[in-house]
């Protein structure tokens, strides 16, 4: 079952990237990184593991395409992976095991593709994700603390969001933020 599901899903993304970006060379690096995040997902989804022979080709590869395709830049694409990489491996440095190395390195992919302000969005909305997954299952009892819960595909359908929305994203948060600190106007 677990193939179909990865077929039509897989044309669904693509078709929806075709839509923003039409038939073009970034279109192509899109796809190519669409592709990488849906196999990352399923893969741990099922295996508990994010494997380097993706996500490590793909931070080089999104850098290079940001020099010559990417409309980001290669500023934009280098403190992307610096940050995506860095803010994670943090993260398992100060937890001490808590966050995978595979997530750090999915998310420097992620900079490399898609720049710093989506590694901002990724980690936001995949944590948001992944606690609105997560905290049911664990005040449910099915999944208790030490029970590991792969963080890879929220950081993936983040990423994909990003891609895909990242102004309307921010433009959202920045009006809900404004909400939060001026009071709602009538």
């Amino acid at each position: 079952m677990q193939y179909p599901i990865v077929e039509v899903l897989t044309a669904a993304l693509l078709f929806l990237v075709y839509q923003k970006f039409g038939l073009t060379l970034p279109f192509g690096v899109y796809a190519i990184f669409t592709c990488a995040l849906i196999a990352v997902s399923f893969i741990d989804l099922e295996h508990k593991i994010i494997p380097d022979v993706i996500s490590l080709p793909g931070i080089p590869f999104g850098f290079i395409a940001s020099l010559i395709i990417l409309p980001i830049g290669w500023e934009v694409s280098l403190i992307g992976l610096l940050l995506g990489g860095g803010l994670l491996f943090t993260v398992a440095v100060v937890s001490r095991g808590g966050m995978g190395g595979g997530d750090i390195k999915l998310l420097a992919m992620v900079g490399a593709f898609l720049g710093w302000k989506s590694v901002l969005i990724t980690l936001l909305l995949g944590s948001l994700l992944g606690t609105l997954v997560a905290a049911p299952l664990l005040l449910s009892g099915r999944k208790n603390r030490k029970d590991m819960i792969p963080f890879g595909p929220f950081l993936a359908v983040a990423a994909y969001l990003s891609l895909l929305w990242e102004k309307e994203i921010v433009t959202f948060y920045l009006d809900i933020s404004m909400i939060s600190v001026t009071g709602p106007s009538l």
